[in-house]
């Protein structure tokens, strides 16, 4: 392995450490990719980052797919590797980005996973009267009623909820404030919450949910109460929070087909986003059509 490769790596993963403040487990997994490319140059009889151009990147990434890596981490590879670019172009190693032009194989397009409308009727039928039950009865209606992110719940302040005209003000990505109704059911498990939190609450907070400890919920405690209650329903699958969002925008597509209207209800910002959820739809389609058209049915032999 060369010196100078090797080198070049520690400063710029010491300059990201230090000011951009990196968590260990994003500092890792650069460590990771630039070494695998660190490694690839070697193998090239590289010794110096100047001798690097762009067909030794669009010859790594082609290694690491046939290796086997999976396009989505190719992508997350090839990042670090425009990111280590950008830094010896800073340093005067580089004289251009020899990555820019490289791209990952495509990513096949995983459809989000959804609870159908019988198995979300059935997970939430449950009534609890001990008072995190109560709590966690409402956190499920309001994801499915409302189509809310987890982060968005969990950041919901008790001046955000208006139960007279049964609205939400929601604080999305990018701090983008969006209105959201709330449904009939979610508003009256609410309503029986905030009674509730009363007495868990501490005196000085403002968040809607809170813990036993009377501070606002952090996600993973949701996450697991979520999951429990999902068994004790007898659903087979895990369910996480996301899923009632994929499933609200699931449902409420395939009653209204109003595009438009699920993507201002989601908060995505592009439409391109929102559109996932009509393949959804045409999976529906096509399942009632494989099971009711004459055309379709398999003959028995």
């Amino acid at each position: 392995m060369s010196e100078a490769l090797a080198d070049g790596v520690t400063r710029f993963l010491h300059g990201l450490r230090n000011e951009r403040q990196l968590s260990p487990h994003t500092a890792s997994a650069y460590q990771r990719d630039l070494a695998a490319l660190v490694e690839y140059c070697g193998a090239q009889g590289l010794t110096a980052w100047s001798a690097l151009d762009s067909q030794h990147v669009r010859s790594f990434a082609a290694q690491c797919h046939r290796r086997g890596l999976a396009p989505r981490s190719i992508q997350r590879r090839l990042s670090a590797v425009r990111s280590l670019c950008r830094f010896l172009i800073r340093e005067g190693e580089l004289a251009h980005e020899p990555a820019a032009d490289v791209q990952a194989p495509k990513a096949r397009k995983r459809l989000p996973t959804t609870l159908d409308a019988d198995t979300m009727a059935r997970l939430l039928e449950f009534r609890s009267d001990e008072r995190l039950g109560v709590r966690d009865k409402a956190i499920m209606e309001l994801f499915y009623s409302s189509g809310l992110r987890l982060a968005e719940l969990l950041g919901l302040d008790l001046t955000d909820l208006d139960l007279r005209d049964r609205t939400v003000r929601v604080m999305g990505k990018g701090r983008k404030a969006r209105i959201v109704p709330v449904g009939r059911q979610a508003a009256a498990a609410l309503a029986r919450w905030l009674q509730e939190r009363a007495a868990l609450a501490a005196v000085d907070e403002t968040a809607v949910f809170v813990g036993v400890n009377g501070r606002r919920l952090g996600p993973r405690i949701v996450q697991k109460r979520i999951a429990n209650w999902a068994r004790l329903q007898g659903l087979p699958e895990h369910v996480h929070p996301h899923m009632f969002r994929h499933s609200f925008a699931s449902h409420l597509l395939e009653s209204s087909g109003d595009l438009r209207a699920v993507q201002e209800l989601l908060g995505h910002a592009n439409i391109s986003t929102t559109q996932v959820y009509t393949h959804l739809d045409f999976q529906h389609l096509a399942r009632i059509y494989d099971a009711s058209h004459p055309r379709a049915k398999r003959k028995r032999p």
